[in-house]
């Protein structure tokens, strides 16, 4: 089959954007594999496809797709793109849509000045959302937020829509991320496997953050992996209310007031080409 389809990035997290708005999204498990490989194929981390609202509420529907072909519940870079390819591809005439994913709605608003920022949701930190396994563990309080001791580091466990466990550096540059990351990622604690961030914070205002995400590896920038971190660090008491998160692909902005509160997150998305490949 003939696929039409667009580059594009948030912060260096690639994607592949399919408008199947028009035609059903039909692509097989071993056509996304192909389709996202960067030697055989177009080359990405996840597939993002856009697809008619089957709901009144929502403007579209929002599915992500890992590289492998499994579908994931969530990716905050990839929302980004997706606000400014329907925008751009005339899809809407909205600056601010709703978007439904597997298990959230989103907010997605294009500013003026190119950027995205997106209301992803209150975090949600019952282990079940994840899931994770704590039984037998004992957690260490940092400021009333439990901290959990899992391949011998602390790891913050929180939800954005996907699993995260957050772990503190000293310096993200020498941490153990190619080589820590997918052991935690695929640890029996977590049976449906989690991301795995690595934060360094540099000050109550900015963070430098390296992510092991879950199916993919380690990827330029992880926008839920931006919100996870910080909420950590704002539930233990090592970060204010707004937070400037350095990534290897780019910077990203994250607010969160607490609670309740959804995270904001501020960032770019680019288009990189457009193409045709044939499956």
């Amino acid at each position: 089959m003939r696929l039409r389809f667009t580059k594009m990035h948030g912060a260096g997290n690639d994607f592949v954007v399919i408008d199947a708005t028009r035609e059903p999204f039909a692509l097989t498990a071993a056509q996304m594999r192909l389709l996202g490989d960067r030697r055989f194929g177009v080359g990405c981390d996840q597939i993002l496809v856009i697809e008619p609202s089957t709901d009144a509420g929502a403007d579209f529907r929002y599915r992500i797709f890992n590289n492998t072909g499994d579908e994931v519940e969530h990716c905050g870079n990839g929302a980004r793109c997706f606000v400014r390819f329907v925008v751009d591809a005339g899809l809407t005439s909205k600056r601010e849509i709703q978007v439904d994913t597997m298990n959230r709605r989103l907010a997605l608003k294009l500013q003026d000045d190119g950027r995205v920022t997106v209301n992803m949701g209150a975090p949600v930190f019952e282990h079940a959302a994840l899931p994770f396994d704590a039984s037998g563990l004992k957690p260490r309080s940092e400021n009333g937020f439990e901290l959990w001791p899992v391949e011998g580091v602390e790891l913050a466990v929180v939800s954005m829509g996907n699993p995260h466990a957050v772990q503190r550096v000293a310096d993200v540059e020498t941490a153990p991320v190619l080589t820590q990351g997918p052991l935690i990622e695929r640890h029996a604690r977590f049976p449906r496997g989690v991301n795995a961030g690595f934060m360094q914070i540099l000050s109550r205002d900015r963070i430098a953050l390296r992510v092991y995400e879950r199916d993919a590896g380690e990827t330029l920038a992880c926008g839920t992996g931006a919100c996870a971190a910080v909420v950590a660090g704002i539930r233990a008491g090592w970060l204010d209310a707004a937070v400037e998160v350095q990534t290897r692909g780019g910077l990203l902005r994250i607010e969160w007031a607490g609670g309740q509160n959804p995270v904001l997150m501020t960032g770019p998305a680019t288009q990189v080409f457009d193409g045709v490949i044939d499956l």
